[in-house]
């Protein structure tokens, strides 16, 4: 089983920008179907985007209305690392964020799920 690690959050003004990884091991991301998640205080975990496993349609991606416009998903198979690049960050993207394979063409995790990275947005 694919082994998951994110990383990159951190403590941002509203209107800023972070990058965050997941670096894959034990694992080919681009033969997955990748998303990434997020859970703030005292709600439940929530899509964000997704990334399909590589075809020749190319990577095809779909986001959150929530996220539409301001967080683009995508992946770097030389390092097996996807990643999600927020900008236009806004004090409700605070959360934790967690990446996962998901079932392709949904919003369905698969597998057990990693320590997450904390994001934290300052009004």
């Amino acid at each position: 089983q694919v082994q998951l690690v994110e990383s990159g959050g951190g403590l941002v003004q509203a209107g800023g920008s972070l990058r965050l990884s997941c670096a894959a091991s034990g694992g080919t991301v681009s033969t997955y179907h990748m998303g990434w998640f997020r859970q703030a205080p005292g709600k439940e975990r929530e899509f964000v985007a997704a990334i399909r496993a590589i075809t020749w349609l190319g990577a095809i991606t779909y986001y959150a209305d929530s996220v539409k416009g301001r967080f683009t998903i995508s992946r770097d198979n030389a390092k097996n690392t996807v990643y999600l690049q927020m900008t236009s960050l806004k004090p409700e993207d605070t959360g934790v964020y967690y990446c996962s394979q998901i079932i392709g063409g949904t919003r369905t995790p698969i597998g057990s799920w990693g320590q997450g990275t904390q994001v934290t947005v300052s009004s």
